[in-house]
């Protein structure tokens, strides 16, 4: 590939900087200095340009570049955090999710001209797959904080990085009126209190402005925005904006903050039903999740919410009341899957399956015979096979019997039981998400499906006892968190999340898809038979509808 070259006779620089990205021994950090209008941001743009084309070669792609001029490190780490495709709403969130994947990475910062994003700078530095690249003004607080310590240098004041008759042409070709090397942008008043203003404006001001003012919470509005993250940054319009902060609004906030984004949300697409953050009150916040699952039987109309530490409890899908809580010991609670009879089934994180019969009903056999039987039930035998499976994933689907319980591996093969006993390889890695439902082919029979999630990122469709399909249903790049399925008035749906954090509401039979994104880090989510969508994060859980708009069309 055909590389242009770099502006400002920045030639040697360049031939540096290729050179430092195919190093493996390099250290992890470079640093690009220089005094004011030394031609820093144009060595960069130059780099971002060409690293940023489709077959660049792997050592020398670029896969994030954010701009820090007028940005806090919020800002920094919700840009940063979109590109690469990972939630995160801190810089300790961000390490995080980069530390899980361990692909080589590069960043580039130009324009870190304050203090505020060296400490995000040098967490970042200290992962061997990623590589940074930051641009600060020599004598800076940044150029203090980051030179020396180990990183690479390019300090464009030094003769040795420029071509002198080049870079000569170009000082003189330069207009007055450019902007200069690092200048800030100029900055948009927004009044941080009105939630129309605040979602129709430029939302890494408004980011920032929230930022710098700790001294107020503007109604709820200001917690709101920091706890949605970078969704409220997303490119999107001022309904969607304002849907997002209406499904991470607290119930403490200004009364007058609810009507108006309702308003303003009217033509995004979805309605929410109700949202609980943590500090509500009324009804109380159930809780962190980190799985969910739509109840049966007795648990009919209510959720199953899995928490840390092994927490279960179960809500009422109407408003998130509290109905119930399950007393068992599970350890850390990685899936659940309600049985049509109400028993909850719980993988843990170590792989193992527990089983909670307290909600469960069953029909007893009539007279002494029923008193005398003490054999096991097919029921029993069914919860016996899935206590001694090892597994990643869980599903169940109701059917004219016992239904199926669908139990995933880390191998990427899953497996059923009950009125249907298969299994089959499915994915390249492990299973990370099932789902299961009973869709029904005419008024006397069903078929069971089972939609599989895996760390390929691959939504796959199976009916036990017949080969899966043969493509995805659907791919995208990351591995699935979570699946939910159900038959709706409008045939099955779907709802899947990557780690990107995006709900994906999809028409299985049509392939059309509808999208929201909450903001925080989604763990779980759930749907039911009325097509509402419960999402499960650390600080919130939401419910919501979607909604018909005219003339909408679908994201695909």
């Amino acid at each position: 590939m055909r590389w242009d070259r770099p502006a400002a006779g920045r030639e040697p620089a360049a031939a540096a900087l290729l050179g430092w990205l195919a190093d493996p021994q390099a250290p992890g950090l470079c640093l690009v200095s220089g005094s004011a209008e030394s031609g820093k941001s144009q060595l960069l743009a130059w780099l971002v340009h060409h690293g940023s084309r489709p077959g660049t070669p792997p050592e020398r792609t670029v896969h994030a570049v954010t701009p820090a001029a007028g940005l806090g490190v919020r800002g920094i780490v919700w840009s940063l955090a979109e590109q690469l495709g990972v939630v995160a709403r801190g810089p300790a969130e961000l390490v995080a999710a980069l530390k899980r994947d361990e692909r080589p990475t590069v960043i580039v910062l130009p324009d870190l001209h304050e203090g505020d994003g060296s400490g995000l700078v040098l967490a970042l530095a200290r992962l061997p797959h990623v590589r940074l690249i930051v641009e600060a003004r020599s004598g800076g607080v940044v150029h203090q904080v980051l030179a020396g310590g180990g990183c690479a240098e390019l300090d464009l004041d030094l003769e040795q990085w420029r071509d002198d008759e080049r870079f000569a042409q170009w000082q003189a070709s330069r207009p007055e009126s450019e902007v200069r090397d690092g200048s800030p942008s100029g900055h948009v008043v927004v009044d941080l209190s009105d939630p129309v203003a605040v979602c129709a404006a430029d939302p890494w001001q408004v980011t920032t402005a929230y930022e710098a003012d700790d001294s107020r919470d503007h109604g709820g509005l200001r917690a709101a925005w920091l706890r949605a993250g970078q969704s409220v940054c997303a490119e999107q319009s001022p309904a969607s904006r304002a849907l997002v902060l209406l499904s991470v609004l607290g119930d403490g906030a200004d009364p007058r903050l609810r009507p108006a984004l309702v308003e303003l949300a009217a033509g995004a697409g979805w309605g929410v039903a109700w949202s609980r953050v943590c500090g509500d009150v009324v009804p109380p916040w159930p809780g962190a999740v980190t799985s969910l699952a739509v109840g049966a039987g007795p648990l009919s109309g209510c959720l199953v919410l899995a928490g840390p530490g092994g927490v279960v409890k179960s809500v009422h899908v109407a408003d998130a009341s509290a109905h119930g809580r399950l007393l068992l010991e599970a350890g850390e609670v990685a899936d659940v899957a309600v049985l049509a009879e109400g028993t909850a089934l719980l993988l843990d994180t170590s792989g193992r399956i527990h089983v909670d019969s307290k909600w469960t009903v069953r029909a007893a056999g009539s007279g002494l015979a029923g008193l005398l039987d003490d054999s096991p039930t097919d029921a029993d035998r069914l919860l016996q096979a899935v206590r001694s499976q090892a597994g990643t994933a869980l599903a169940f689907a109701a059917g004219a019997g016992l239904g199926i319980v669908a139990v995933g591996s880390a191998a990427g093969g899953v497996q059923t039981f009950g009125e249907v006993e298969d299994a089959v390889d499915l994915h390249d890695g492990p299973v990370t998400s099932l789902a299961a439902i009973s869709v029904p082919v005419d008024s006397q029979t069903s078929v069971h499906l089972v939609y599989s999630g895996g760390a390929d990122g691959a939504v796959r469709v199976w009916s036990p006892g017949h080969y899966p399909m043969p493509e995805p249903l659907v791919q995208r790049p990351g591995p699935l968190v979570s699946l939910s399925a159900a038959v709706t008035h409008d045939g099955p749906r779907l709802v899947a999340v990557w780690g990107d954090g995006v709900v994906r509401y999809i028409h299985v039979d049509t392939g059309e898809q509808r999208v929201f994104r909450p903001g925080p880090p989604v763990r779980s989510v759930a749907l039911d038979g009325a097509g509402r969508v419960f999402v499960g994060m650390d600080e919130a859980v939401a419910c919501l509808t979607p909604v018909a708009v005219q003339g909408e069309k679908s994201d695909t």
